[in-house]
This record gives C-alpha cells, sequence and structure tokens, in this order.
C-alpha cells in the first residue's frame, strides 16, 4: 500500500539545516536527538488521519478500562499472580495494599499499539511501570508539529502529569546511571520539571536500605519516590527483597504504585484474551473492544499460522521472537536484553505495522499513545524494523 493510501501521511523535513534543530531541541530538553554518530530523531513527522486518533484515543479509552478490571480481578489471588509471571518477593507488598481508585491504578503510562497502513488498530502490550519517551512525545512532538503547521494532540501531557503528581507528591525521581543515561536522565528531569513540585533527582545505584529506610548517597531519607526502575527486578537484583521490605513497611511509596505490576505483565493481557474466550467477566460492550483491538494471546504457543513470543516483562523490544506461518523462526531481538531468562513468555499473533518511507529509508512504524492520570492524552512515534527496540528512531506524530 502506498503512503497515499495509507492512514499516516509523511512529511519529509530533513532538507532543513539539521544542527540548528537539534540545538532549539536541547534547549527544550530533549537533549539525545543525536546519539553519538547516531541520528535518533528522524527529522520527518508520521500524520495520522483525524479519524483514526479519534478511534485511537476511544480504543486507548476503553483497553484502559478493561485491562484495570481485570487487575481488580486477579488482585489477591496469588495463583494468578504466578501465572502472570509476578516474582514472589512481591506478592506481601500487592496484597498488603488496597488497590488504587479505578482507572488510577498506573498515573504514568503508555500503549504501544500497531497501526497498519489501512487503519487497523491492534494494542501490542501496555507499559504501566515505567515508561519512556516522555520527552519525546510531551516535548518534542508538539514543536516538532508547530514548525511544520501540523496539529499535535499532546499538549495535555503536562498538565495531566501535573494533576497525578500533585496527588502522589513524590519527593524523589530516580533512575539508573542519573546524569550520564541522557535518556532516563531527561526523562526524569522532564517530569519533575512539569510537575511544579520541588523533586530530587538520584542515581538508582546510590541507594540503600537501612533498618526498612530507604535514603539515598548522603543520607537523607526517602518517602516518596518516582522511579524508572522495573518493579520485577526487585526479585533479581541484590539489594530488591530490601527495597521491597521498605514498602511492605510503608516507609516508602513508590510511583508508580506496586499495582502498576499487573497491569505492566503482558500476561495480564494473556488474562484477558482467555476470559474473554471463556465468557468470564466482561459485559458486551468490553467484549466487543477485546475482539476488535486486543490480539489473541496465550501463556503456550498454540497458534497454526505466525505469531510472536516475548517474555511477560520483556522492555526496548528484547526478548521478542516473530515466527512465520510454518512456525519457524524468522527473527529476533539481539539487541534488548532476554528476559525470558528469568521470567515467563506469552504468545501473541503477529499484527501488522504500517510501512512508511522516509528520507531514511522504508520503516516499520509503532504507535504509542500514553495514558496519564487516567486520560489517553500523548502519541509517540517510533520506526524501525518488525521488531522495535533500542535500534528504533523517534518519529513525531501528528494529526491530520
Amino acid at each position: 500500500m502506498s503512503d497515499q493510501q495509507s492512514v499516516f501521511e509523511i512529511l519529509d523535513l530533513s532538507d532543513l539545516e539539521r544542527g540548528p534543530r537539534v540545538q532549539a531541541l536541547h534547549e527544550l530538553g530533549f537533549t539525545w536527538a543525536d546519539l553519538e554518530e547516531e541520528e535518533y530523531w528522524m527529522d520527518a513527522i508520521a500524520v495520522m488521519r483525524s479519524d483514526i486518533y479519534k478511534e485511537l484515543e476511544e480504543a486507548s479509552a476503553k483497553l484502559w478500562a478493561i485491562l484495570d478490571k481485570a487487575v481488580r480481578y486477579i488482585h489477591l489471588k496469588r495463583d494468578l499472580y504466578e501465572l502472570l509471571g509476578i516474582p514472589p518477593v512481591l506478592w506481601e507488598m500487592l496484597d498488603g495494599f488496597s488497590i488504587p481508585e479505578e482507572g488510577l491504578i498506573s498515573r504514568y503510562a503508555r500503549f504501544d499499539f500497531a497501526i497498519a497502513n489501512d487503519g487497523t488498530i491492534k494494542l501490542l502490550e501496555l507499559n504501566a511501570d515505567t515508561p519512556t519517551g516522555y520527552v519525546e512525545a510531551s516535548i518534542a512532538t508538539p514543536w516538532i508539529c508547530e514548525q511544520a503547521g501540523v496539529t499535535s494532540p499532546n499538549h495535555a501531557m503536562k498538565e495531566q502529569l501535573a494533576a497525578a503528581w500533585q496527588i502522589e507528591r513524590p519527593d524523589t525521581a530516580a533512575c539508573v546511571a542519573y546524569g550520564s543515561h541522557l535518556e532516563d536522565s531527561g526523562t526524569i528531569e522532564a517530569l519533575a520539571r512539569h510537575s511544579g513540585l520541588t523533586i530530587q533527582c538520584v542515581d538508582c545505584l546510590d541507594l540503600w536500605v537501612d533498618e526498612g529506610i530507604l535514603k539515598d548517597g548522603e543520607d537523607r531519607v526517602i518517602k516518596r519516590m518516582f522511579a524508572l526502575y522495573p518493579k520485577e527486578w526487585m526479585a533479581v537484583d541484590e539489594g530488591g527483597d530490601a527495597l521491597a521490605y521498605a514498602v511492605e513497611q510503608g516507609n516508602l511509596q513508590l510511583f508508580n504504585g506496586p499495582h502498576s505490576i499487573l497491569l505492566q505483565s503482558k500476561g495480564l493481557i494473556a488474562a484477558v484474551w482467555g476470559m474473554y474466550e471463556l465468557g468470564l467477566l466482561f459485559d458486551n460492550e468490553e467484549r466487543e473492544a477485546i475482539s476488535r483491538y486486543i490480539l489473541p494471546t496465550y501463556n503456550k504457543p498454540v497458534f497454526s499460522g505466525s505469531f510472536v513470543s516475548k517474555s511477560v516483562f520483556g522492555r526496548e523490544g528484547g526478548s521478542v521472537r516473530l515466527f512465520d506461518d510454518s512456525g519457524t523462526l524468522e527473527i529476533e531481538d539481539e539487541e534488548g536484553y532476554d528476559s525470558s531468562q528469568l521470567f515467563p513468555s506469552v504468545y501473541q499473533k503477529r499484527a501488522e505495522l504500517a510501512r512508511i518511507h522516509t528520507a531514511k529509508g522504508e520503516f516499520h512504524l509503532l504507535t504509542g499513545m500514553f495514558v496519564i492520570n487516567g486520560k489517553p492524552c500523548g502519541l509517540l512515534g517510533r520506526a524501525g524494523g518488525l521488531i522495535t527496540g533500542n535500534a528504533s528512531h523517534f518519529i513525531a506524530l501528528g494529526v491530520r
């Protein structure tokens, strides 16, 4: 299908001088548009048809409610925790706290969708624990679109983030390698800035637990922390059980909260599909949305056609393997960390990603939709291969 027939129109901006634009984005807080010699930011805009954006927004709201409902069903059922691959070190934490109010299990999340050239929308996964891409979506995308006279629906992201954090009120934001890892450092700095709060940014590797109290490298007590630190790693990292203990004892509140790990697990999508097939839990309207937007997903490879396998806690493409119609391995991610060595996998029917033609060549387009404070509010575009991993490019998404 040509670009003229696609629901995406590609505006090529590569003839504009790149250096001043990269510098302008750097001053706004997007400091990794170029990474060493690599161009992470693709100087183009993928413009989505307005009717597809409206459907995507509505689909996101429906799926957010469906997954929220599924988590409430799973909560306190340890056999289902195990099915979702939730590490046992987290079970006490999950059971010891009341689940947040409806729609707010995670206040900062991002859906990843496959939107085909013909406009078919399918959910691939939900990052409800530690999503990145916030700077690209909330800062870079509106600026790039404004420069080109294209509408961006992302302007509400800052307002929604401020509303969320005015309630959660973290005193600290943390990531690994703060100050040297540009993307994660820039992400927590932007979140802190947009919150309107006084928040100290720290390196996760400088944190330690003293008799159930979390402290930073200067012995400052941390009570309320947002961390780009995947909760499943508490089962793997040295000191992870001590961090879990600090939360269990009520000495530390983490954001997103503990129950976001249930939304994060790709096993939840398999559970939703299983309940859909069994006619459990969901009403007719919810079942219609599941049928339309969720791909058949299982805990075992039961497909007769092409499918994908991925760890329930795989991130940035890590652990993803694509199988063809005969069930033969076609391609696998070789750059991201393969967390299927530590956590179970799910198996999902393959979906078609839009193919876009740019000055850099042909790419597959992955569409992200942020959900902040319970509201779908921001698009994130990534252009890459069949597997969207660390080597993919950021491309701004606008709406016609």
